[in-house]
């Protein structure tokens, strides 16, 4: 049943912050300056001057759920009562400590980190003792960059901010990080307990058993879902959904949601907060240039000290990439010259009820495959493709074909997707050889018709696409508009149910729904794709219209898109959950390109993201997504040729300053010349940036280890690929003997992360 900010909803016992769950009813009437404010943000956010007087085709004057209550305790600078108080404050802020690491002192205070003494090694083994290494320190007054009021103020959005992240992460059973839950614990004077809300990942397969059994799936529960408003309520039968009587299931309140969404646009604008954002973020930077200039010989002599490992033989996950182009070009030229010497005469096409074998294929084509080459089939992209996302569409078309595409790179086809389930199974074979490399495929639901998801699994399990190497996505293309005009849908909602009612009935029944079952349980989450630079104009607000209402052909907003699908997740995992289940997380393609608003929206609903350029252009942001640790995979080759030139990405300067950066590949078709592709990027990378004092690959394995905690393989596959405390933050939870990372590095990174969030905690200690 929906929360109602009562005591008992599950909202409130989730969010440390019961104010934050208040209905709208509760807020005081609103002033007209402040209830524009977040309006006026996204105005300035839309780049298109044609659509910037006009926010959105609907009126959204009368609603921005900032109150003036809200706005003066968490945002508004508040005058000093006098003289005396602000004397007080001054002293508070000389006498705060500046060192390297200020743990909270409430219960369950972050641990101080072990020293590399007789003492400390004879409590842990030697391999997670953290050697001697020079510290940089600040002392002397208050240096925290702005004035005392400001920095009050700032505390305090900051703080908020992050409780919003994790009450929605706990909501929806993703993941947060427990260094800074301990602290937001701290400042409220409460002890810190560990959680028990997270993913439930299915476990890896035996050997000997069948990855794609269907013998012991749970039994049917009877239950009816329904969509309404854009999200499925499970009911315990028809008679109770008559009565409007849901299951007792979390379901997220959209006025809560763009209450806080409304908060968060205005905390990015703030000056005091943009300004001490970009400060800390530059001390960052500054501070790791140093950290590296002082230790790196120390950190080389742990890593020349450490047997066995090394770039090469580290696990890697290749978090970011779509199943139709996981292929590099060769292999696809490769593949399509041996189908056509093996099946030449067998019946692959249907072109207008007419039946085409491969070789007449390729005669109305007018292309004999032994003459393709790698320029031929032309799927590489370049210059010609950049800031033209058409253009690189085009690319998944050999030769420029449709019709190859459709032969060679789709489930659903005239021979059932065999040779594309073929390709898939002869790159996770090349995995399986290489051994330390795994991927994340994306495999494409659109939400068009109900029948897509059964398509769809009953194609993965006569196919047998199974490698322990893959771990399957489902990216969800934004593309609505284009459905609409066909009239292949009469409204949002119509898509929304499509994409999310199969998998509720999977999860209700599995016995109906045997292949889905299965299919599901090799899925660990949901992406959404599509072109971000192109703008709605439409401002997401409790006056939107609701998915059902949404008849119009033009395209919802990203943050339209992103709600929906992150509240039917949500309740999708509860359920699953219930069931006993593995869980999803939410993995949008975010910050490519389009609105910071993007970034905003995926804070508050995305376990991690893929790309995230535009954070480089909201120090808050960044600074957010620092202090939550969320995880970023980045594609420098791909936004080389989309959106940004290599020398400009800004993977260089979010590794210097401790954001969660990993190398993922995106489209190996496209971009990538190896079959090794993620040593590839990682290759280049280091060519391009060494000289800026990057070397990546060669000085211990920060980044592939970033990339095995982003992704979703089980908590068994991670001990042994991390070690058994890879849950823990800091030197604690690294295992050099298996990642290859400087215990100093994690130490600093640690401590730094330390640092900052106790800067928050220290501005609010008098709260």
């Amino acid at each position: 049943m929906p929360w109602d900010g009562g005591a008992e909803c599950l909202g409130c016992q989730l969010c440390p912050h019961p104010c934050l769950c208040l209905p709208l009813t509760a807020l005081p009437k609103l002033d007209e300056s402040l209830r524009s404010f977040a309006e006026k943000v996204f105005a300035s956010e839309v780049k298109d001057e044609e659509v910037r007087g006009e926010i959105s085709h609907f009126d959204v004057e009368d609603i921005c759920p900032i109150s003036r209550t809200e706005m003066t305790v968490h945002m508004m600078l508040q005058e000093a009562s006098s003289a005396v108080e602000m004397r007080k404050k001054l002293i508070r802020m000389k006498t705060m400590k500046t060192t390297a690491l200020a743990p909270p002192v409430a219960p369950g205070a972050v641990p101080s980190l072990p020293a590399a003494t007789e003492e400390a090694t004879s409590i842990c083994p030697q391999y997670q003792a953290v050697p001697d290494f020079q510290r940089v320190q600040i002392t002397g007054d208050y240096a925290s960059g702005v004035t005392v009021e400001d920095f009050e103020v700032v505390c305090r959005g900051l703080y908020r901010a992050l409780c919003i992240r994790e009450k929605n992460m706990q909501q929806s059973l993703q993941r947060f990080p427990k260094t800074p839950s301990q602290y937001l614990r701290s400042i409220e004077g409460e002890p810190w307990k560990p959680s028990d809300l997270g993913p439930v990942f299915t476990p890896p397969v035996k050997e000997g058993q069948d990855p794609l059994d269907s013998g012991n799936l749970p039994e049917d529960l009877g239950y009816h879902v329904q969509m309404k408003d854009g999200i499925v309520y499970v009911y315990a039968d028809k008679a109770a959904a008559d009565r409007n009587e849901p299951k007792d299931l979390p379901y997220p309140i959209l006025e809560n949601f763009v209450d806080d969404m409304n908060f968060l646009l205005v905390l990015i604008a703030q000056g005091p907060v943009k300004t001490y954002a970009h400060r800390r973020l530059k001390f960052l930077s500054s501070k790791f240039q140093v950290h590296e200039m002082l230790n790196e010989m120390e950190e080389m002599k742990e890593l020349k000290n450490n047997p066995h490992r090394d770039f090469y033989n580290c696990r890697k996950v290749d978090t970011h990439i779509h199943a139709a182009a996981c292929m590099n070009q060769k292999h696809l030229l490769r593949f399509i010259k041996k189908s056509y010497c093996v099946d030449a005469n067998r019946v692959v096409y249907n072109a207008q009820g007419k039946q085409l074998t491969l070789k007449q294929l390729f005669q109305q084509l007018k292309l004999h495959p032994y003459d393709l080459t790698v320029d031929s089939l032309d799927v590489h992209a370049g210059r010609q493709t950049f800031q033209r996302f058409d253009k690189f569409n085009d690319k998944y078309n050999p030769v420029g074909a449709s019709e190859l595409r459709d032969l060679y790179l789709k489930t659903e086809n005239a021979i059932n997707g065999e040779y594309f389930a073929t390709i898939i199974k002869e790159v996770g074979s090349d995995l399986e050889d290489a051994k330390y490399q795994h991927t994340e495929p994306r495999l494409s639901i659109y939400g068009r018709s109900p029948e897509e998801w059964p398509k769809l699994a009953r194609w993965f399990n006569t196919h047998r696409v199974y490698s322990p190497n893959m771990k399957w996505m489902i990216q969800v293309p934004r593309i609505y508009d284009v459905f609409r005009s066909k009239n292949f849908l009469p409204h949002f909602g119509k898509m929304l149910e499509y994409i999310f009612v199969p998998v509720f009935e999977a999860t209700v029944n599995p016995q109906a729904h045997k292949e889905l079952s299965v299919f599901l349980r090799h899925i660990t989450g949901f992406d959404s794709v599509d072109d971000e630079s192109k703008h709605s104009g439409h401002m997401f607000s409790t006056k939107s219209p609701k998915p059902e209402e949404w008849t119009s052909q033009k395209n919802p907003s990203y943050t339209y898109y992103i709600y929906y699908m992150y509240a039917n997740i949500l309740v999708l995992n509860n359920l699953r959950r219930q069931r006993g289940m593995n869980t999803f997380l939410f993995r949008p393609h975010c910050g490519e390109a389009g609105a910071i608003t993007h970034l905003l929206a995926a804070f508050m609903t995305a376990d991690n993201i893929s790309h995230g350029l535009n954070l480089k252009k909201s120090p808050v942001l960044q600074y957010l997504y620092f202090l939550a640790r969320i995880p970023i995979a980045m594609s420098p080759l791909s936004n080389n040729s989309l959106f940004l030139e290599y020398a400009k990405n800004p993977l260089l300067d979010f590794h210097q300053k401790g954001l969660m950066v990993s190398l993922s590949t995106d489209d190996p078709m496209q971009f990538h010349y190896t079959k090794r592709v993620l040593s590839h990027e990682g290759g280049v990378l280091q060519c391009v940036l060494s000289h800026e004092g990057c070397p990546l690959p060669h000085r211990g394995c920060p980044v592939p280890r970033r990339g095995v905690l982003q992704c979703l393989l089980s908590h068994e596959e991670k001990v042994k690929f991390l070690g058994e405390k890879y849950e823990e933050d800091g030197p604690d939870g690294n295992d050099i003997r298996k990642t290859n990372v400087a215990q100093i590095r994690v130490a600093y990174r640690y401590e730094t992360w330390c640092y900052e969030l106790n800067l928050i905690a220290e501005g609010l200690k008098n709260e």
